[in-house]
Formats: structure tokens, C-alpha cells, sequence
């Protein structure tokens, strides 16, 4: 059955005070190293809707060649069990920067669209306001997704007053004032600089914003394209877009764009790069340099090309010096959107071993790639068997710029230092991981085991929902080390076990502030 998310109280403006060093928002209290003590730049590489199996390093039968995320994998400690907290995208990327399961969020199910507004709740704390008080340029170039505060027409004002307002269903384009400004976005969440895009490139409106500016009000209008796709190849919605926008030039855009913050850094300080690509995800639009490159059509020649566009990154890096001190993160922000008819085609399976794909609560919805590249820290070559989750962010970066112990950290942030630095081979104090489907299916994982919630697949894999006969069972129980891809479900053969992980996941998602675990 569908599990209804706990909600958690929208977070009221807190004040800022910074002194000494010293961070305090949103409960929060966090104190920098000494400033004569070297900090690792950070670039963190968030591919859209990459799976475990496109990546040739994690799936050796594999239909595309990424040499230059396998040359990160050489060169760093690649994880295989690493997983989104959602299956879809905007729920993980809330999660990325806030360190908290976005079903603690004014939108608990699902995703927002391109003139949403914003998801992340005001004064709350997120990874980029830590390191900008640590010092750091902090940036974000790429897919936003998160919403902005679109300014409302004036005669138009009584829709802010509706409860869920653009959170719940987007706001009409018709009662936007594209000419006004802009808030509620990366400038209010802790970037000093951003150029992004709204929300995914399928989605309008088509335009970029500059520091929440738009580049260029999007005044013309596209009919789409490849409606009638299912959702794939060159697909995108109909909708308003800038009259110089250029489907193909997105990707190669971002990278440039990158590249030239790069290029401004001064070494004496150190930066943060949040870099959330537009692909793979569709439109699939490889470039004429990339068309022909794998044996999985165009979306297998269009991960030829994200691979290409990270290598672009690295090699800029590498001529600027920064390579040395700098931590690369790479990894997705759920599983591949690739159906059965897709596998059967190409004999391609983007999500590797794993069942389902994007949306879906199984292993192939929210298990991917995730690379970490930190000379001097990370021995070379490192495979790590640590059940992980994208939120763990926050706390990893408190730990390398403040210290051991840091409080009032956010709810479902642990830090994977020791992971890195090869103390330890889990994730200390994590209790468990917690996945959710886009209908909001919850499943939750410890150890060898995973309880999900529901019956279905909870996103894109039919059949999507299942009602439970009576004195059938209502959910699904897995072991994963003997059945990574779920295909035997134990759920009443160990009612225990059952009993068990539902004890932990109504304990984790009832909690307003961190479970520490002591057990391994």
C-alpha cells in the first residue's frame, strides 16, 4: 500500500550569525578549521538519470565506453552500493544540499516543474552555506530544479496567499512577471554564483538565469518535440523558451560555463562546484561529434557525451593545478528512464543487474554510480562494499572543514569520511538507508535486507501499485545478498524481519533530528 510521508513544519527564517568562525542556522552550530589549515576544493558532478550499468567501469557488459568516469574510478574509491535517496530527481537534489529526505518538505511526493517554486524553506541550512562560511567560492552551474520565486503579477498577489502555491502544482506562466526579479533560489540557498536552467530540459520554461537573472525572458514558444516518444529520444514539452535557446547546446554550454569559474578561482581560496548536468536525461540529443558512438542508440551515444563533458572538467582541473586539492565527486541522481523495449533492443541494461529503472522503490530506481577522486586521502583504485545515500553530504563536508564532532546536523546526514580515508568500511552511525518511489512508496534498507512498503514497483515498471488480497502480504522483503535482483520475496517467510525494519523506518521518518546507530 502507499505509505503516506511524514511532514515536518516549514522551517521558519532563522538569522544568520556568523562570528569567529563559527555557522549557527537552522540549528546548526558549525566551526571551520583554522584558516592556515588546507581545505580540498570541491566539485561535485551530478549526471541526470545515469544508471548503474551505463557506466562501463560498474557493468563490463555494458553497451557504451566512459573512459573518463572509469578513469576517475582508477584514480579514486568507486562505491557500489551508493544509492539517491529518491528515484527521481528533485527530492534528490533537496536532499543533496540539505542533508534531509525530501519527504520532510512542503512536497513529500513527487517532483516540481520549471516555474515551480522554491522547495528548499527559508534560513535552512544547506552544504553551500557551510562552505561559504568556511571560506569557500561556492557555485552552482547546471540543472537547478529545485523551484525559484518566480515574481508574481501584481494583479495576480492573492495566489501567494493559497496554501502549496506552486509547490503543489506549478504556477501558471500567465501570472509570472518575467521582467521582475527573481528569488528563492541558489543566491538564498548559499551560492555565490550560479547559471542554471529551471528544471530539466524537457520541462519549460527554456532559459537560462545568471546570479537569478534571466539571461533572456523566454518570450518565444516551442510545439516540442517527439511527443509522441514515450518519453524518449529528442522528447520535450511544449512551452515558453528564450528566442535564442538551443535544445543541443545545453550540455556544452554548462561545461563552458564551468570551466570559466574555474578559471576565475584564486588559489589562496578554496571553491565549491556544484555541477548538476542535463544529461542523460531527455531530450537525448548527442551531437554530431558523439552520434554512432555505442551500441545503445542515441541515449548510449548521448552518455558518450556526458562522459566526455566530465573528462572536460578533469583535464581543466588537471591545466589549472587544482587536481591536487581538490575532492571530485561523480554520481547520478536516480536510475535510467529505459524500458524493457529498450534492453530487448540493444541488449543493453542501463541499470545493470539491478530490477526496474527511474521512479521505481526497486534497486535500479535509486542504486548508481558514485565515484569520489581525493588525492592524498583516497588511495587510488578503492572499491567500497558501504551502503551509502546522497544526504550524506553535509555531513561528510562538516567533518573535513570543522571537525569530528559537529552539532545539529541535519536529519539524515552522515558523515562517509572515515569511508574515505579508509578507517572504517561502513558508514558510521547511520542507522539505515531510506528509499522512496515517485508515488511515494517508502522501502528501507539495513544490512542485507529491504522492506518496501508496498506492492508494485511504486514508479515507471508496471504494474506500478498492487492491492493486497486479503491475508496476502502488503509488502516486500528482500535480501539482497543473496537476491540482488529481487526476484524471491521473503516477506512472509520472515515476519521478524518484517516486524523489524518497519520498527526502523517508522522511527527514522517519525524523527526530527538524527538517529545515531552504534551497531555496524
Amino acid at each position: 500500500m502507499k505509505q503516506t510521508p511524514s511532514k515536518v513544519p516549514v522551517a521558519n527564517r532563522r538569522s544568520l550569525f556568523l562570528a569567529a568562525g563559527i555557522l549557527m542556522l537552522a540549528g546548526l552550530c558549525f566551526s571551520c578549521k583554522k584558516e592556515d589549515q588546507e581545505k580540498p576544493n570541491i566539485v561535485y558532478i551530478l549526471a541526470d538519470d545515469l544508471g548503474y550499468g551505463d557506466v562501463s567501469v560498474y557493468n563490463p557488459d555494458s553497451k557504451i565506453s566512459t573512459p573518463h568516469i572509469d578513469g576517475l574510478a582508477e584514480e579514486g574509491m568507486r562505491f557500489t552500493d551508493a544509492h539517491s535517496p529518491s528515484a527521481v530527481c528533485t527530492p534528490t537534489r533537496y536532499s543533496i544540499l540539505t542533508g534531509r529526505y525530501a519527504w520532510r518538505s512542503r512536497k513529500p511526493v513527487g517532483v516540481l516543474r520549471g516555474y515551480s517554486r522554491t522547495l528548499i524553506e527559508p534560513g535552512r541550512a544547506t552544504v553551500a552555506t557551510l562552505l561559504k562560511a568556511c571560506g569557500y567560492e561556492t557555485a552552482v552551474i547546471g540543472k537547478w530544479h529545485l523551484g525559484l520565486d518566480w515574481q508574481v503579477k501584481e494583479d495576480r498577489r492573492d495566489l501567494l496567499q493559497k496554501e502549496g502555491y506552486g509547490i503543489e502544482e506549478e504556477m501558471a506562466p500567465e501570472d509570472i512577471d518575467f521582467t521582475g526579479s527573481i528569488s528563492g533560489g541558489p543566491q538564498e540557498a548559499g551560492f555565490t554564483y550560479s547559471y542554471i536552467l529551471p528544471a530539466s530540459l524537457d520541462m519549460p520554461p527554456y532559459c537560462y538565469l545568471e546570479n537569478q537573472v534571466l539571461a533572456e525572458i523566454p518570450a518565444a514558444y516551442t510545439e516540442g518535440s517527439a511527443l509522441d516518444s514515450g518519453y524518449t529520444g529528442p522528447f520535450w514539452r511544449p512551452g515558453k523558451m528564450a528566442s535564442s535557446f538551443d535544445f543541443m547546446q545545453v550540455l556544452p554550454t554548462f561545461i563552458t560555463k564551468a570551466k570559466e569559474f574555474l578559471n576565475r578561482q584564486e588559489k589562496k581560496r578554496p571553491f565549491f562546484l556544484f555541477l548538476p548536468l542535463t544529461g542523460p536525461h531527455t531530450p537525448w540529443l548527442p551531437d554530431v561529434e558523439h552520434r554512432g558512438k555505442s551500441a545503445a542508440g542515441e541515449y548510449g551515444d548521448f552518455v558518450r557525451q556526458v562522459d566526455d563533458a566530465v573528462g572536460a572538467v578533469l583535464e581543466e582541473l588537471d591545466k589549472l593545478g587544482y587536481s591536487e586539492n581538490t575532492m571530485v565527486i561523480f554520481t547520478s541522481d536516480n536510475g535510467p528512464f529505459w524500458r524493457e523495449e529498450h534492453i530487448a533492443k540493444f541488449a543493453h541494461r542501463a541499470a545493470g543487474p539491478y530490477r526496474g529503472m527511474k521512479a521505481d522503490i526497486y534497486e535500479g530506481g535509486h542504486r548508481i554510480p558514485f565515484i569520489v577522486k581525493w588525492p592524498g586521502r583516497t588511495r587510488a583504485g578503492q572499491v567500497s562494499e558501504a551502503t551509502t545515500t546522497l544526504t550524506n553530504l553535509v555531513a561528510t563536508v562538516a567533518e573535513i572543514t570543522g571537525g569530528k564532532k559537529v552539532p545539529g546536523l541535519p536529519e539524515d546526514s552522515y558523515s562517509i569520511l572515515s569511508v574515505l580515508t579508509g578507517k572504517s568500511g561502513y558508514v558510521e552511525g547511520q542507522p539505515a538507508v531510506v528509499h522512496s518511489a515517485s508515488n511515494g512508496y517508502y522501502a528501507i534498507r539495513e544490512g542485507d535486507w529491504k522492506l518496501i512498503q508496498g506492492l508494485g514497483s511504486g514508479g515507471f515498471t508496471e504494474p506500478k501499485t498492487l492491492i493486497p488480497a486479503p491475508g496476502q502480504p502488503k509488502g516486500q522483503l528482500y535480501n539482497l545478498a543473496e537476491d540482488a535482483g529481487e526476484t524471491t520475496d521473503l516477506y512472509q517467510k520472515h515476519p521478524e524481519k518484517v516486524k523489524e525494519l518497519t520498527e526502523k523506518l517508522e522511527a527514522i521518518t517519525n524523527s526530527r533530528e538524527r538517529i545515531w546507530s552504534s551497531a555496524r
